[in-house]
C-alpha cells in the first residue's frame, strides 16, 4: 500500500493501544462447574460494564479461592487492574499528530497561533505492574499460547507510546522463539496458517509506524529488518524498510532501491510499485514514472487503474 493507506491502516491497528482486554472465550473448559459459572458470570458483566465494572473484582477474588491457576482467571486479572490502572485526559501538544491520531480540538493562543489538544492515555505505575504481574503468569502457565503473548506486547505498546523500547524487545524476542519453535504456536479460535505469525508481527509495524515518532520509526524499521533476517525473502517486511526511508529519513534514493528488490521478487506488489510513482513524481523523473506507472495499471482497477492511466496519458 502506499504511504497514505498505510497510515490509514495502521491507525485501525493502533485502536487497540487503548483497549481493554477481556477474556478469551475460546479457553478449554474446566471440568469443574462451578469454575465455568464464574467463567460465564464474568463474561456476562464485562460484555455490560466492561472489564473494570463494578462487582468484577470480588467475582475474580471468589473465583481466585477455587481456581488460582485458571489462565482465563489470570487474564481476566490481568484485564481488570489494566483498565483501572488507565485515565484519559486532553492535553496540549506541539505536534501535529500524537499517536498517529489528529488532534481532538485546535484553539489559538495569545500570538494567534495554533495550539492542538489531543487525548492521551496515562497510566498508574504500581496497578498496570499489578496487571502486568497476572498476565506475565499466565504465559508460565502455557507458554504455547501466542495470544498471550500478543497480549502481552500490545500492553507494552500502549503503555510506552511514543517511546516503544520495551515492545520492540519484547517483540524481537518473541521471532526469534518463533523461529526455535518452528512456528508451532497455541492461539484459541484462530487458524495458525503459515503466514499467521508474519502477518501479525506486521501489525504491530504498522503500529510502530502510524505512532510516528523518532522512537517508533525506529522500532518500526529494527523489527522489519529482524523479521527480514529471519525471512529475506519477505516482500512485506522489505516494503517497510523502504518506507522507513521514505518517511522517517526522507531519502528516495534508498527507498527506491528496496522497492526495486522487492519487485524483483514480487512484479505487481503495490506498496513497491505505488511509492516508485510517488518518488519518480516527487524526483520529476517523468520517464521513471512512466515506467511505474505502466506497472499500476496492470495491479490496480477501478478507480485507481483509470487515474494511473489518464496520468500515463499526460506525461
Amino acid at each position: 500500500m502506499d504511504i497514505k493507506l498505510l497510515k490509514t491502516a495502521v491507525a485501525a491497528a493502533a485502536m487497540f493501544m487503548s483497549f481493554h482486554f477481556g477474556m478469551m472465550a475460546q479457553d478449554t473448559p474446566d471440568k469443574n462447574p462451578q469454575v465455568e459459572e464464574y467463567a460465564r458470570r464474568y463474561d456476562l458483566l464485562v460484555s455490560r460494564l466492561g472489564p473494570d465494572g463494578v462487582g468484577i473484582e470480588t467475582l475474580l477474588d471468589n473465583w481466585a479461592e477455587i481456581a488460582p491457576d485458571d489462565i482465563r482467571l489470570l487474564t481476566a486479572r490481568f484485564s481488570y487492574y489494566f483498565a483501572k490502572s488507565q485515565s484519559t485526559e486532553v492535553v496540549p501538544k506541539a505536534q501535529k499528530k500524537f499517536m498517529g491520531a489528529a488532534p481532538v480540538l485546535t484553539l489559538k493562543d495569545s500570538t494567534g497561533a495554533d495550539v492542538n489538544y489531543f487525548q492521551e492515555v496515562f497510566y498508574n505505575d504500581s496497578l498496570y505492574s499489578l496487571s502486568m504481574k497476572y498476565l506475565d503468569k499466565a504465559v508460565r502457565a502455557d507458554s504455547d499460547r501466542l495470544d498471550l503473548r500478543f497480549m502481552k506486547a500490545t500492553a507494552l505498546v500502549s503503555y510506552e507510546k511514543e517511546s516503544p523500547d520495551m515492545a520492540l524487545a519484547y517483540l524481537s524476542k518473541l521471532v526469534d522463539e518463533n523461529v526455535l519453535v518452528e512456528g508451532k504456536w497455541e492461539y484459541p479460535g484462530a487458524e495458525m496458517t503459515p503466514s499467521f505469525f508474519q502477518d501479525a508481527i506486521q501489525e504491530y509495524c504498522y503500529t510502530f509506524f502510524n505512532i510516528g515518532s523518532e522512537g517508533s520509526y525506529k522500532a518500526f524499521f529494527d523489527l522489519s529488518e529482524k523479521m527480514l533476517g529471519y525471512y529475506p525473502d519477505a516482500t512485506v517486511f522489505m516494503d517497510n524498510v523502504g518506507s522507513y526511508y521514505l518517511v522517517a529519513e526522507d531519502d528516495s534514493a534508498t527507498a527506491l532501491k528496496y522497492y526495486k528488490k522487492v519487485l524483483k521478487i514480487n512484479p505487481e506488489d503495490y506498496t513497491a510499485i505505488k511509492n516508485s510513482v510517488l518518488i519518480a513524481r516527487k524526483q520529476k523523473n517523468t520517464k521513471l514514472e512512466k515506467k511505474y506507472l505502466a506497472m499500476l495499471v496492470k495491479c490496480t482497477d477501478g478507480a485507481e487503474k483509470l487515474a494511473a492511466e489518464t496520468r500515463l496519458k499526460a506525461l
